[in-house]
């Protein structure tokens, strides 16, 4: 056996000019868990891409289990026992699991007819041997994420997968689901098999991972042992300096501007109150499921509330988006590819469309937009190789700040942050912060939504905490409070609360 069953020696690869990937290697081992780790834009997915064969490197070598390979299409890469499950999954949604595992690869019987029965026993096979629980004729459609992620992943066991790549694994399931996850990769690197992990969630990569390659700016940094390192190193080998970030004190807290009262919304909120202040930043969490982001598409007006109000500057709201957005209460999704931008649009396209009525009602000054557009780049550091550069070229930090920046120019009041940070890298996330706390400080209010406990504890003032579809506690963000306390709230509740309100 190979010492390595996956080989990428002096990997380059450039775009328009622009060289993305330049001399590159990484070295996974069989049975290993394999961490690709770096910045948004460090060049992670350009070359899982490149191993999957979706880009054809410029120079370099790959080997799979000793032997030169070389895929001209991801067909030919998951053929050779390459496969790649990427954040946004390749399954078809109408279609049941059984066909999904088998598309391209179906059962024939008598040489024309598909063989539906033995796809669905097989399908069942692969999916017990990953301890899923779900009759095979089930319809994507109807699967959690971390349902069709394992189904993703007998997917890829069925196709005598070697090599397993996941993209950003548990950016979207709960812990319980997380653990469940880690003891299926633990059972396939017991076979053999290699694993890459991708993802930002650092205190993770200890639990599941061996060894680590870090990428920054498109090189090769280091190989490390997760058992040898510490979160502090890998940060400072991504982004080639120190980063603390500590909580900065927000001053000059003032009245209520927004007031929500007894807000249901099917059986998804249920009596929802809470008080947003000015030059604050609120806090909502909760595990996936507890209406979180039901409850701001209901203040913004996306989801109709079956009852309940919204006061906000001494009025009640009407509560639809063009209202809201008139009013300046603007909405950030967790969703940025498909609810928060125009991903085939330049960057200067997005940033300008929701302010462009402030530019000329017949003909628009689009010397000032542009000049406009260019100053908020710079502002928030956006890296891109120019105002005409297409969103979706960017990396998903720069994606988000590009969110950020044409809601920044409406001059909105409140801004609520839908998962503001979700698959971005340390760097772009301290960025993001700090462009929050300056929004705070020139007076505007935040709601912050987010998964991540360590974030909502550094950023915010008060945290509301939601299970079920109930609010089950407001607490103040002191020194005394711990991120056990929360989750004792998320997965529990407060009986006290919830009989007082």
């Amino acid at each position: 056996m190979a010492d390595y069953i996956l080989e990428m020696r002096g990997i380059s690869k450039s775009f328009f000019g622009v060289k993305v990937l330049n001399n590159v290697k990484l070295e996974v081992r069989p049975g290993e868990v394999h961490v690709l780790l770096g910045e948004n834009g460090a060049g992670k997915s350009t070359l899982i891409k490149i191993l999957s064969g979706a880009y054809r490197r410029e120079s370099g070598e790959i080997f799979l289990d000793g032997k030169s390979f070389i895929a001209a299409n991801p067909k030919e890469s998951i053929d050779a026992g390459v496969s790649v499950i990427y954040q946004e999954f390749n399954l078809v949604p109408e279609m049941p699991i059984y066909e999904n595992i088998f598309l391209g690869k179906e059962f024939i019987r008598n040489k024309i007819m598909v063989d539906k029965n033995s796809a669905i026993k097989e399908s069942k096979k692969y999916l017990e041997a990953l301890g899923i629980d779900i009759d095979p004729r089930t319809k994507i459609s109807q699967l959690s994420v971390a349902e069709k992620q394992l189904v993703e992943i007998a997917k890829a066991i069925s196709s005598n997968v070697r090599v397993l790549v996941l993209d950003e694994p548990t950016a979207s399931i709960t812990e319980k689901e997380t653990r469940m996850l880690f003891n299926i990769i633990r059972d396939l690197t017991s076979k053999g098999l290699g694993v890459v992990y991708i993802s930002h969630r650092l205190g993770e990569l200890f639990q599941i991972g061996d060894r680590c390659t870090v990428l920054r700016d498109g090189q090769y940094v280091d190989t490390v042992r997760l058992d040898q390192t510490d979160e502090s190193a890998l940060t400072r080998m991504m982004v080639g300096r120190e980063i603390i970030f500590e909580k900065l004190p927000v001053h000059n807290i003032g009245k209520p501007v927004l007031e929500v009262r007894n807000l249901s919304y099917k059986k998804l909120l249920y009596n929802v109150s809470f008080n947003l202040h000015k030059g604050e930043i609120l806090g909502i969490a909760g595990l996936i499921g507890s209406g979180r982001t039901e409850l701001a598409k209901c203040i913004i007006g996306a989801y109709l509330a079956n009852s309940g109000e919204v006061w906000y500057g001494g009025k009640k709201l009407k509560c639809r988006l063009s209202e809201t957005i008139k009013e300046g209460i603007v909405y950030l999704s967790e969703d940025r590819k498909d609810e928060g931008l125009i991903l085939p649009h330049t960057v200067m396209e997005n940033i300008a469309l929701p302010s462009l009525a402030s530019y000329g009602k017949l003909l628009l000054n689009w010397k000032n937009i542009l000049a406009m557009v260019k100053e908020i780049i710079k502002k928030l550091n956006i890296h891109t190789h120019g105002h005409h550069n297409i969103v979706q070229n960017l990396s998903g930090g720069n994606q988000q700040k590009v969110v950020i920046a044409k809601w920044l120019k409406t001059d909105a009041n409140i801004y609520i942050f839908d998962e503001p940070t979700r698959g971005i890298d340390v760097g772009a996330r301290n960025e993001i912060y700090n462009i929050m706390h300056e929004m705070i400080q020139d007076g505007v209010s935040v709601i912050m939504i987010s998964s991540d406990m360590t974030e909502i504890m550094k950023m915010c003032d008060r945290i509301v905490i939601m299970k079920e579809g109930h609010i089950v506690s407001i607490v103040e963000n002191t020194e005394a409070l711990t991120q056990e306390d929360i989750l004792t709230y998320m997965l529990r509740g407060n009986e006290e609360y919830e009989s007082a309100s």
